[in-house]
C-alpha cells in the first residue's frame, strides 16, 4: 500500500468517526447479553469471598438495568446508581456519609466489566465502569489499643456470655496471630503443627501462610477441638455442641463486650483492632520487616521493592511472638528471658 492509499484510508476512517487503535481492539462481533444474564454468570465464576462483598451491589444492578444489553449502561448511569446506592446506604455508628456503598457498587460494576473484556464482548475502551472514579477513602478510624483496654476486653469476655472458653480462645488467637477473622474461620485440625507450635493460615486471596503461636495457645487449640469434635479437615473452631462457628459468633461477641464496655460500643471496636494492636507493637519491637510478614502482606503493592531482600524469617517471627507472649517458642533465636526489658513488656492480657 503506498502513501495515497494510506492517505486515502485515513481520510475514510476520519469520515466515520473511528480511531485506527479501535480496529486492533475490537472484539468479535457477538450477542451481548442482559446485564441479568451476565451477572448470573459471573456470579457462578468469583470466589466465595467475592461473591459476599458484591453480591448485594450486582443484585443492585440487576434491579436497574437486568433487562438493558451490558454495553448500554453509560459512565454516568454507574456514577448516578452509586450516589443513589450512597444515599441509601444505612446509618450506623460507624457509618462514613454512604462512601463505602458508593466504593463497593463501583467495584463491582468495574469487576463485571472486567469480565466482560475478558469474554471479548467489549473492549477495554468501552468499559463504562473504569471512566467512574471512586470516592476518596477517609482516615481509618481503626487503632492499637493500649494494654489496660485489651485487659478490660479479655475479662470482659472471659467472665460474660454463653461460651467464655471459646471467646477467650478467639481472642488470645487474633492476639497472638495478628490474623483476620477468615484466617481463624478457616482453621482446622489438620492446620496445626503442635511440635513447632506452627498454625497454617487460609486467608483473603486464597493466601497460605505457617504462623508461630504460643504453647499455651497450641494447647488450648488442641483441646477445644478434641472436646468438640473437629477432626481432620473439618472446622477447628466450634460451639459446645459441635457446630462450627460462624461470623455471626464475632458479632455476638463484640456486641456483648459493647454492653459491658460503654468504651468499646462507642468507637466500634472489632477485631481488627486487635490485629493493628499486635502489629503495632510487633513493628515498634522488632521493625517494619518483622512486622510484615507478621501481618501476612508478601505483595510489593503494599511497600517498596527493598522488602524483596528484607524479608523476615519465620524464626524472626516466632522471636518476636515469644516476646509478645512472654512464653518460650521452639523457633525462636532470642528467648524471652535474654530480650531487653524493653522488648518484653508483652501486650496486656488476662
Amino acid at each position: 500500500m503506498n502513501d495515497i492509499d494510506l492517505e486515502a484510508v485515513r481520510l475514510l476512517l476520519n469520515r466515520l468517526g473511528v480511531r485506527p487503535e479501535q480496529l486492533l481492539d475490537q472484539p468479535a462481533p457477538t450477542s451481548m447479553p442482559s446485564v441479568r444474564e451476565y451477572v448470573e454468570s459471573v456470579s457462578k465464576a468469583v470466589p466465595a469471598g467475592t461473591l459476599r462483598v458484591y453480591e448485594t451491589y450486582w443484585n443492585r444492578i440487576v434491579d436497574e438495568w437486568g433487562d438493558r444489553p451490558l454495553d448500554e449502561p453509560t459512565p454516568l448511569d454507574i456514577k448516578q446508581l452509586a450516589e443513589r446506592t450512597k444515599a441509601a446506604a444505612l446509618v450506623r455508628k460507624n457509618s462514613r456519609g454512604g462512601r463505602s456503598a458508593a466504593e463497593h457498587l463501583i467495584a463491582a460494576a468495574r469487576c463485571l466489566y472486567q469480565h466482560a473484556i475478558a469474554d471479548r464482548l467489549m473492549s477495554e475502551s468501552d468499559n463504562p465502569a473504569r471512566r467512574v472514579a471512586k470516592p476518596r477513602r477517609l482516615a481509618n478510624t481503626r487503632r492499637a489499643l493500649p494494654d489496660n483496654r485489651l485487659r478490660e476486653i479479655n475479662e470482659a469476655a472471659g467472665t460474660t456470655g454463653n461460651d467464655p472458653e471459646l471467646d477467650l480462645v478467639l481472642l488470645r488467637f487474633h492476639t497472638e496471630t495478628a490474623a483476620r477473622r477468615g484466617g481463624a474461620l478457616a482453621l482446622r485440625r489438620c492446620d496445626l503443627d503442635p511440635e513447632q507450635c506452627l498454625v497454617r493460615l487460609l486467608e483473603k486471596g486464597g493466601t497460605v501462610r505457617w504462623q508461630p503461636v504460643s504453647p499455651t495457645l497450641m494447647k488450648h487449640l488442641l483441646v477445644l477441638g478434641e472436646q468438640r469434635g473437629a477432626i481432620g479437615n473439618e472446622q477447628l473452631l466450634r460451639y459446645r455442641n459441635g457446630d462450627p462457628i460462624t461470623r455471626r459468633r464475632y458479632d455476638y461477641l463484640w456486641q456483648r463486650l459493647g454492653k459491658h464496655l460503654p468504651w468499646v460500643a462507642t468507637q466500634q471496636v472489632s477485631t481488627h483492632w486487635i490485629r493493628y494492636t499486635t502489629l503495632t507493637w510487633v513493628e515498634r519491637h522488632f521493625g517494619y520487616a518483622v512486622a510484615r510478614v507478621f501481618a501476612g502482606h508478601f505483595g510489593k503493592s503494599d511497600a517498596g521493592t527493598t522488602t524483596t531482600y528484607v524479608r523476615a524469617t519465620i524464626e524472626e517471627v516466632a522471636t518476636a511472638l515469644a516476646a509478645l507472649t512472654n512464653e518460650e517458642h521452639p523457633l525462636a533465636v532470642v528467648s524471652p528471658r535474654q530480650l531487653s526489658s524493653t522488648s518484653r513488656d508483652s501486650i496486656g492480657r488476662t
